[in-house]
């Protein structure tokens, strides 16, 4: 495994901070309901062993470093599970990430022959790394994070540029790549979906 070099950053994202062609994205919350449930911290990294923690204090409604670059069409932002993370960056900040790549939904498409999607079998079987997950039910709303927070959330975005191209071969391989994009650019109107009500419900069903 990587021994990463983390910088962390408080309530945005730095100005020199830039990412090109694309940037690995996930986020840390206190809970999983974006209605009750404030961000805690932003991680992103670039695919070079660089992390950077943007932690956020409550309170904080606005970003406008990093919903810059969340919003910047020419950079690919890079998820595993990108539904909630998109839904809780617009409730928390009023950014609509665009354009995107999710990890598990192109692992879905691509990875048929299993039904082990999580970020730590695609990173076992695609990147040949094990991911520890302990730190995942923390609290992230500390007023200090600890080591082991640190290096957890930076591991959560270290492998996504290798498991991306991996799984972009997989797909293009077994002719899915065009569905994948077309699921991705959903993604936006799934998050609405979600944060309007419809969280459960399948609105396409008879």
């Amino acid at each position: 495994m990587k021994t990463p070099t983390i910088h962390l950053h408080h309530n945005d994202l730095p100005l020199g901070v830039t990412f090109s062609g694309a940037v690995a994205v996930d986020s840390e919350a206190m809970g999983l309901n974006p209605h009750r449930d404030r961000l805690c911290v932003v991680q992103l990294s670039g695919g070079d062993g660089v992390c950077h923690l943007v932690k956020f204090a409550k309170g904080v409604t606005q970003a406008p470093n990093l919903k810059r670059l969340m919003e910047d069409p020419g950079v690919v932002k890079i998820f595993h599970y990108a539904r909630f993370d998109i839904m809780l960056l617009k409730k928390a900040l009023g950014i609509h990430v665009t354009p995107l790549f999710c990890t598990k939904i192109a692992s879905k498409l691509a990875r048929t022959y299993t039904d082990q999607h999580g970020y730590k079998n695609v990173c076992r079987e695609l990147a040949g790394v094990e991911i520890s997950k302990e730190q995942q039910s923390s609290d992230w709303g500390a007023d200090t994070l600890s080591e082991e927070q640190l290096m957890y959330a930076a591991t959560d975005v270290l492998y996504l540029h290798e498991v991306r191209e991996k799984l972009m071969q997989m797909l293009e391989r077994e002719g899915r790549l065009g569905l994948a994009q077309q699921c991705f650019d959903f993604l936006p109107a799934r998050a609405a979906l979600d944060l309007e009500g419809w969280l459960e419900q399948d609105i396409f069903a008879h």
